[in-house]
């Protein structure tokens, strides 16, 4: 078991959290939820020992071992994906290796007599017990499952990290982390730039391996299949319920509920309080009553209602300009780098208003697809755009297009039209630029934050078909499900491109799977086609 005891974060005179005090135990799938800034990732990196609290410590047992997967990562490397990977098991060779090195100290020693020889004996007893402690497993097989089950191909294996992109340079870390089997696993953010399949992976091994994790996690589907316990991060204190996070968000419905009551019970007692103290206070017949309730008003703990998300804004773009029936039809469609095959004779068409899901691992050829359609890469076979179809594209570098020398509302109010100029503010604040955030100027925003900006810019602009490339990376729950519900009455046609399962879910109504060399179409939604797919999945395994 894994205490924190009396946690707590101050600086420039705020204070972030205080008094925390939770217990981790063996099993426990943790899901640390809050809104932006509440502490959750500060609390994490407290856990893993990255960061040191004002107060308060963590206690974990002698040998324990907590890994954490940070949201970012900066690491320089000069060996293969494999090599790294196998660092995972860096303690236990080590192990192995002094074992050797002593056993062949007694084998070729004489002096058996001498103080020297007996400390020998007794360390060999220690790493003994330390190294057969371990179950015996071959390493490399692990290594190989672990990376595979993370999307690398075995020709990857020996290719040097440094040739990877930050992404896949996580998952390297990912795969170290689950190769050592550490008592308590602490990941922020670890689907971001993992597939669905990655996900599902990953998902399987942290319920059926781990011993216990805590996860920070704007991915819904994963953080309920996987948690059976919520703690939430708000307003300076923690709540610890023993439910995954669907159920946590009923409960804490009903916390608030009984809070507002509270508070509205307490509102009413201290009105009419105050109403006999101010008309009874020259009276002198109710002098000591009016001195109690003056004393009890002073005594009263006011009852506070924890901090409600109330941008609850159910946004409404203006009407797409129309286009054309089809408004993109791919036919024998191959693309090739050199002797790589991306795809080969693809074929789609998509009607006017359709919301279709482009899904597969990565380098399977969803981007390469989208460059096609927007005409930024030679191929073979056609691809036509339909008649009066304006694109707008959502890529990872959209937030590296804006403008960094004016303020986030000029970049909004610069492309507002029509109605939608009197909603700015709103539409601000419901993307977490709300009050004086709305007022800095781009070039002091965190990556994240011009990501979400990027986002409202795109869907403010007169657009009919909408290719957006993994778009709920760095948002929110609550903010994801704004933008799920502004794509759903969006009535031009949208391309997404995504792992994120929940959002997926009621907005793409097909899917188009990239793999093996070929786009295959299915006619219904991503729930359907991972319901589907895990079916083949199984017999191929019993075929096997």
């Amino acid at each position: 078991m894994i205490s924190i005891d009396g946690l707590a974060v101050e600086f420039s005179g705020r204070t972030l959290f205080s008094d925390i005090t939770f217990n981790i135990n063996d099993k426990d799938r943790i899901a640390l939820m809050g809104k932006n800034g509440a502490g959750k990732s500060t609390m994490l990196k407290i856990i893993a020992g990255v960061d040191k609290p004002t107060r308060g410590k963590v206690t974990a047992p002698n040998g324990a071992t907590i890994a954490y997967l940070p949201q970012h990562l900066l690491t320089e490397d000069n060996c293969t994906v494999f090599e790294e990977a196998s660092k995972a098991f860096a303690k236990i060779l080590s192990l192995k290796k002094e074992l050797d090195e002593l056993n062949h100290q007694l084998e070729t020693r004489t002096d058996y007599e001498s103080e020297e020889y007996y400390k020998i004996i007794e360390r060999v007893s220690e790493v003994s017990e330390q190294y057969y402690s371990i179950e015996e497993s071959n390493f490399d097989a692990e290594v190989e499952k672990t990376l595979i089950g993370l999307g690398f191909n075995r020709k990857d294996f020996q290719r040097l990290t440094s040739e990877f992109s930050g992404g896949w340079r996580m998952r390297i870390e990912l795969a170290k982390i689950l190769l050592q089997q550490p008592d308590l696993i602490l990941l922020d953010e670890p689907t971001n730039h993992l597939d669905i399949e990655s996900i599902q992976w990953l998902e399987e091994f942290l319920i059926q391996s781990a011993k216990a994790v805590i996860v920070i996690s704007h991915d819904r589907a994963f953080v309920d299949n996987l948690t059976n316990r919520t703690i939430e991060v708000t307003m300076g204190r923690i709540y610890d319920y023993k439910v995954n996070y669907s159920h946590y968000l009923q409960l804490r419905e009903e916390r608030r509920q009984q809070q507002q009551k509270h508070f509205e019970d307490q509102q009413k007692f201290i009105a009419e309080t105050t109403e006999f103290i101010e008309r009874f206070k020259g009276t002198y017949s109710k002098t000591l009553q009016v001195q109690s309730r003056v004393k009890m008003l002073e005594k009263l703990e006011i009852v506070e209602v924890d901090e409600v998300d109330t941008s609850s804004l159910n946004l409404r773009f203006p009407p797409s300009p129309r286009s054309g029936n089809y408004p993109v039809i791919v036919d024998d469609l191959s693309k090739r780098y050199g002797d790589h095959v991306v795809f080969k004779n693809a074929k789609m068409t998509l009607e006017r208003g359709e919301k279709v899901a482009f899904v597969g691992k990565n380098g399977e050829g969803k981007s390469t697809m989208v460059k096609a359609i927007m005409g930024e890469i030679d191929f073979e076979g056609t691809c036509t755009v339909g008649h009066n179809s304006m694109i707008g594209y959502f890529a990872q570098n959209q937030a590296s297009l804006l403008d960094e020398d004016i303020t986030v509302f000029q970049t909004i109010d610069n492309i507002a039209v029509g109605d939608i100029r009197t909603k700015i503010r709103d539409i601000l604040g419901a993307f977490m630029f709300g009050g004086e955030a709305s007022n800095k100027k781009v070039k002091v925003l965190s990556g994240g934050e011009k990501t979400r900006l990027a986002m409202i810019k795109l869907l403010l602009e007169p657009v009919n078909l909408l290719i957006l490339d993994e778009p709920t990376n760095h948002l929110d729950l609550k903010t994801k499900d704004i933008l799920k519900e502004a794509l759903k009455a969006f009535d031009g046609t949208i391309i997404l491109v995504s792992h994120d399962r929940d959002f997926l879910s009621g907005l793409a109504t097909k899917v188009f799977e990239f793999g093996n060399q070929r786009v295959k179409e299915h006619f219904e939604d991503i729930n359907g086609f991972l319901r589907n797919k895990k079916m083949e999945n199984l017999r191929e395994i019993e075929k096997k």
